[in-house]
């Protein structure tokens, strides 16, 4: 299992990163019409990383608001790319993302795989300002209340937001085909949907091609922290990163890390824990 952190300092998590449905990014999915429904089932999807699940997405509504419309037309041209299909490239050329062009700096970047509402990517994002993040959400109505906290807080100080891009699409798409080898100081994945049916288990986006994949976009050194309170998921996630040889078990309280591995606790993950989740936490580091 993983590490269960204390609670209050590393936050536990639950019943929906953020508020949001759990749904981690398969292999492609429906046009922006329906902007949800059933993904493409590529189960027979094979690569050099072996077998990456091939994961439905969850029906839901995602109109937005007038507000929202607004903000995503004006901030997102600048800190937003589309990356929808099985073989997404970046706009502008083909082959991985620039990312010192894209957030004018060298800074160390972690990617984050399902980031909701944005609620805890926003606040992690502030509390390491020097760090670069990059977060992935399938739905446009998460990414576009990013955008709106981004905006309101860039009232306050001119700084806030600008080390966050937003892409939305499919994050194994992503690690596939935007991301470079030994890039990513970290990879988060918080809660992602755990499939609890046996015969949907395949869908898991952490499976052992999926940890390969992440380790090789690894710095040496760089952490994949994941976090689930689905108890069978999180004895999946354990056995397939153990497995992965280039990953290593660290502890926070123990080793320095080169990201933070705190979260903050939002409302949806208390009211998980009073009603008895318990979350594990794992923190993967690559060797080198």
């Amino acid at each position: 299992m993983g590490i269960n952190l204390d609670q209050e300092r590393l936050h536990p998590g639950s019943i929906g990163h953020d508020g949001r449905m759990r749904a981690q990014p398969g292999v492609g999915f429906r046009a922006e019409s329906s902007e949800a429904g059933q993904g493409l089932d590529s189960s027979n999807q094979d690569s050099a990383w072996g077998y990456l699940p091939a994961t439905s997405f969850r029906s839901r509504r995602s109109a937005l608001s007038n507000a929202q419309r607004q903000t995503w037309e004006r901030l997102w041209p600048r800190l937003g790319m589309e990356a929808i299909g099985p073989s997404p490239a970046r706009s502008g050329g083909n082959g991985p993302l620039d990312t010192r062009a894209w957030f004018g700096r060298d800074a160390p970047l972690v990617l984050e795989i399902g980031c909701g509402s944005g609620k805890s990517t926003l606040a992690m994002a502030q509390a390491e300002p020097e760090v670069d993040v990059i977060a992935v959400e399938i739905y446009r109505r998460g990414l576009a209340q990013l955008l709106c906290a981004i905006d309101k807080l860039g009232d306050e100080t001119s700084s806030a937001g600008t080390n966050i891009r937003l892409i939305r699409g499919n994050g194994i798409d992503v690690l596939n085909n935007l991301i470079a080898p030994d890039t990513l100081t970290g990879v988060r994945v918080f809660f992602p949907d755990p499939w609890p049916k046996a015969r949907h288990h395949k869908r898991r986006m952490l499976q052992p091609a999926t940890m390969a994949l992440i380790a090789d976009r690894l710095l040496p050194g760089g952490i994949l922290h994941a976090a689930t309170d689905h108890s069978d998921y999180a004895e999946h996630i354990g056995v397939v990163g153990d497995a992965e040889e280039r990953l290593i078990r660290v502890d926070p309280d123990t080793e320095s890390l080169p990201i933070s591995a705190v979260r903050p606790t939002t409302k949806y993950e208390r009211k998980a824990q009073d009603a008895g989740s318990v979350v594990a936490e794992f923190l993967w580091k690559k060797h080198g």
